[in-house]
C-alpha cells in the first residue's frame, strides 16, 4: 500500500544482499559497509544524509535475504516511487526489498522478537555457482550425529563457549535456540538456526561445532562439555563467513519451537 506524507515519517525497510564484496552490514570507515552504500543512495534520493538502523551486525561476506532496518525522513511520494529510486541507484548486490511507513517508535533493533539464520555446507566440490555460497567440505559428514548434536544445543544454554565475545563473564550470554535443524538434499546440507538473537559469531560457531561433530572429530559427550565448559577453545570452529545468510527478522509475539 502507498502512503503520502508531508512531515518526518519512519520509515521500515527490508534489504537483501550478496555480503562477499562488503565489509559487513555496520558502516566502515572507509565506506565498505553495506550500511554506508545504502546511506549513500539515501541521501541522493532525499538530497540530505539520513541514519539507517539495522536490525544487527552481519560479519564481513555474509549474506541476507532478509535484513531490516529504519531510519526517519520526510517524503512526500510514494513508497513505490522510494523503491523504484533504490532499484535504479545501488548495486546488483544489494536490493531493497520493500519500503513501509511504520509507527513513531519503531525500532528495527530493539524490537526484533527473534532472527533466522541458515548456513550451507557442501559436501565434496560444489560447482562454481554453489561455491561462493557455501562451505565446501571433502570430509563425508555424519549427519545423524549432527542432528543429535542439534539436539542437544535446542533450548536455553549459556552459549558463551560458542561466542567469539571477548568480554566479561558477567556479560549474558544465556539465549534460548528455539530451532537448530539439519536438512540435507544430495551433498547438500543446510543448518537452520532460530532464536530471540544471537552473540557475535554464534551463528557460524554453531555450523563449525556441528560439521566438526559430522567429521567425527567432536563426540556427543563433547558437545555436552563445550556447552558446560562456558570457554571459547580452538575445539569449536568458526565456519567461513561465505556460507551463512540471515532469513528472517521476526517482530511481534515471539515465534514458538518448531
Amino acid at each position: 500500500m502507498s502512503h503520502s506524507v508531508s512531515t518526518s515519517q519512519r520509515w521500515k525497510c527490508s534489504c537483501a544482499y550478496d555480503g562477499t564484496s562488503f565489509a559487513g552490514w555496520q558502516s566502515q570507515a572507509g565506506g565498505r559497509g553495506i550500511q554506508d552504500v545504502i546511506e549513500a543512495r539515501l541521501a541522493e534520493i532525499l538530497g540530505y544524509p539520513a541514519r539507517i538502523h539495522g536490525s544487527g551486525r552481519t560479519d564481513a561476506g555474509v549474506h541476507a535475504l532478509e535484513q531490516v532496518f529504519h531510519f526517519d525522513a520526510e517524503w512526500r511520494h510514494d513508497t513505490d516511487k522510494m523503491l523504484a529510486a533504490f532499484r535504479i541507484g545501488l548495486p546488483p548486490t544489494i536490493q531493497i526489498k520493500s519500503v513501509r511507513a511504520a509507527a513513531a517508535d519503531f525500532h528495527a533493533r530493539f524490537q526484533a522478537t527473534g532472527k533466522r539464520y541458515f548456513y550451507n555446507v557442501h559436501q565434496g566440490d560444489a560447482d562454481p555457482f554453489r561455491r561462493p555460497y557455501c562451505w565446501t567440505v571433502f570430509r563425508p559428514l555424519d549427519v545423524a550425529a549432527m542432528k543429535a548434536a542439534a539436539a542437544q544445543l535446542r533450548g536455553r544454554h549459556d552459549f558463551r563457549a560458542l561466542t567469539a565475545l571477548n568480554g566479561p563473564k558477567r556479560e549474558d550470554t544465556i539465549r534460548d535456540l528455539r530451532r537448530l535443524d539439519i536438512v540435507k538434499h544430495g551433498r547438500s546440507i543446510r543448518i537452520i538456526a532460530e532464536a530471540e538473537g544471537f552473540l557475535y559469531k554464534m551463528a557460524r560457531s554453531l555450523a563449525g561445532l556441528l560439521v566438526s561433530v559430522g567429521e567425527g572429530k567432536i563426540d556427543q559427550k563433547q558437545v555436552a562439555d563445550i556447552l558446560a565448559s562456558r570457554e571459547r577453545t580452538a575445539r569449536v570452529l568458526t565456519a567461513p563467513p561465505h556460507g551463512l545468510f540471515l532469513a528472517k527478522v521476526f517482530y511481534g509475539a515471539p515465534r514458538a519451537a518448531s
